[in-house]
């Protein structure tokens, strides 16, 4: 049991009788690490009863956790397909599922100033060998390319070069260190590393990029879950995200 310094001084006090934080498992997508952490800080703030636990990992990776039982409390997806398969497999509570943000997706490049790439059209250039995205069959982000690129008729070529990554921050890493000619992210992603990667453009989704959030089936803490969720949607919780780059869904 961990327990924070005033609150273990107040149980060896008084005894068991005074219980240690409550721990609230808030499971994430990957591109949400920055803006959550920050938001479970603010909550943590608001409510020192209740210890905000983060886990962070693509989408879909967080839905078999959740489905397999692993601890969880609240689920955030970073697309609508994650949550539609979690309502299908009975792990979210539908009636507390709500939309709390949206983003953009975007092609980035090595800030290096050596990339060949200055558009989407750049892609086919023989000469950009290696493009890094999610994988589409696991990762919101890898979704969002393909119907994308597929619409921009675009798919069949970059999916030659493609270079799979498990998750959004992955893909982001091997563009930040070089490892490819470009990789698609979403904007907040590209914006924590504006040192190490350079947006050449903004690419149109079929469907707009929304977040959102649902309470988990089991969870042992369902008021702490809507009292979460609610914060996350409240007018401090979005200028908490807006400051990373989120938008309104």
């Amino acid at each position: 049991m961990r327990l924070r310094p005033f609150v273990a001084a107040l149980f060896f006090l008084t005894g068991p009788a005074c219980a240690a934080a409550a721990d609230l498992v808030v499971s994430a997508a990957s591109s949400l690490t920055d803006a959550f952490q920050a938001v479970g800080k603010a909550y943590e703030g608001r409510h020192p009863e209740t210890r905000v636990v983060l886990n962070f990992a693509a989408s879909d990776v967080l839905l078999r956790q959740v489905s397999n039982g692993a601890p969880a409390d609240v689920f955030a997806s970073a697309d609508q397909t994650a949550m539609d398969k979690a309502v299908a497999a009975g792990a979210v509570d539908p009636a507390t599922r709500r939309d709390f943000a949206s983003n953009r997706l975007v092609l980035v490049v090595p800030g290096d100033g050596r990339a060949h790439v200055t558009s989407l059209a750049g892609l086919k250039d023989p000469a950009v060998k290696r493009v890094a995205y999610g994988d589409p069959a696991s990762v919101p982000v890898g979704r969002y390319t393909r119907a994308a690129l597929e619409r921009q008729g675009l798919w069949d070529t970059v999916s030659t070069k493609g270079v799979l990554a498990q998750n959004v921050r992955q893909g982001l890493d091997y563009v930040a260190r070089g490892e490819v000619d470009a990789g698609f992210v979403f904007a907040t992603d590209a914006s924590i590393m504006k040192d190490k990667v350079d947006v050449v453009a903004t690419v149109p989704t079929p469907t707009p990029i929304t977040y959102p959030i649902a309470t988990v089936a089991g969870s042992k803490q369902t008021n702490e879950a809507a009292r979460f969720e609610a914060f996350v949607q409240s007018a401090e919780g979005r200028a908490i995200l807006a400051g990373f780059g989120f938008r309104a869904p």
